[in-house]
């Protein structure tokens, strides 16, 4: 595979992911917050083109379930009444992209029928949209808090690297420190310290300083080792010698340099965040109900009646796994001959 084709797959999935995640809202048929008590544990909608009576439908259909009243968790189809699947509808509010309330969804079916495509949680949540909103904050809590920790790797490092002495080996003796810490057990210690009842928005920002304060170390130790090297170059030294400040050697000479690195530390930075918010949700420490994030998803499944009776449950799997996936793709090396 070349080169070009290595990088576009993987970063074709990654844009795909995101802005699905984004407009998950528009996407998904159903509110991700709305509760249908009625269809519990309900499985995935079956879309059908041929009915009970053996025609064929052009517009994809689906059938009203009904609980049984003798078995639980079980639902009968009412193949009486076909109701078809229909673009552009009008149906539970929600804030597209997370900003202004609208109605508007790019599917829905018929009145009465329910469109779960990846089925329901135990309270009649749809999955499919709690999959898609949930990881709206999953991925963003990784992007912002790899973007924080990077922001203070580059700073620490660039000051150590360009400054070096005294300053070079107080900032590494405390970069050393920060990576000697076990960050997971850190993480769980310092948002278990912290108020659990906050406001979804609170949670959210909470989350993201948390993990970027903790994860700068590496970066900063990784900047100083190109600093220090781009600083005794020759036109560097020449430059110096013009008269240029250090802030212009910095802007235009030096920082240039880290930009590889940082592209780099950013692919291995996100999924790993990605992951620590992940783990704080599943534990009941990220991202409260009713907001969703894959990790709360997940937590579910803690049970093992949920893991064993509702598969549609590990739906967040998929697009969490896509996710490392690509992430792991654009830091590999190309092969060489």
């Amino acid at each position: 595979m070349s080169q070009r084709w290595r990088l576009a797959v993987p970063l074709t999935v990654l844009i795909t992911i995101h802005l699905a995640t984004l407009v998950g809202g528009f996407l998904a048929p159903n509110s991700a917050i709305e509760q249908n008590r009625d269809l519990a544990w309900a499985p995935p909608t079956k879309l059908r083109f041929v009915d009970a009576e053996g025609r064929f439908h052009l517009r994809p259909f689906v059938y009203p379930l009904s609980a049984d009243g003798q078995q639980l968790d079980v639902y009968i189809e009412d193949r009486a009444k076909p109701c078809a699947l229909r673009f552009f509808v009008r149906g539970d509010e929600y804030r597209f992209a997370g900003l202004f309330p609208t109605t508007l969804h790019f599917l829905g079916v018929d009145s009465p029928a329910h469109l779960y495509l990846l089925g329901t949680d135990g309270v009649g949540r749809d999955v499919f949209a709690r999959t898609l909103v949930g990881g709206r904050v999953s991925l963003f809590v990784g992007l912002l808090a790899a973007s924080l920790a990077l922001s203070i790797g580059v700073l620490v490092g660039g000051l150590a690297g360009y400054l070096g002495g005294m300053t070079d080996a107080l900032l590494m003796r405390l970069a050393e420190l920060f990576l000697a810490l076990p960050w997971l057990y850190l993480l769980l210690a310092m948002r278990a310290f912290l108020p659990l009842e906050l406001p979804p928005i609170a949670s959210f920002l909470l989350l993201i300083t948390i993990v970027g304060l903790i994860g700068w170390a590496r970066p900063a130790r990784l900047i100083r080792g190109v600093v220090l090297s781009a600083r005794q170059r020759l036109f560097v030294t020449a430059a110096r010698g013009f008269g240029a400040t250090a802030a212009h050697l910095m802007g235009l000479h030096v920082f240039p340099q880290t930009l590889r690195t940082l592209t780099t530390q950013a692919a291995i930075l996100v999924p790993s965040y990605v992951l620590a918010e992940v783990t704080l949700s599943f534990l009941g420490l990220g991202i409260a109900e009713p907001q969703a994030s894959w990790g709360s998803l997940f937590a579910d499944l803690q049970q093992y009646y949920v893991l064993a009776n509702y598969h549609w449950m590990l739906a967040p799997a998929i697009p969490l796994l896509a996710t490392f996936l690509s992430y792991y793709s654009l830091t590999r090396r190309p092969q060489t001959t």
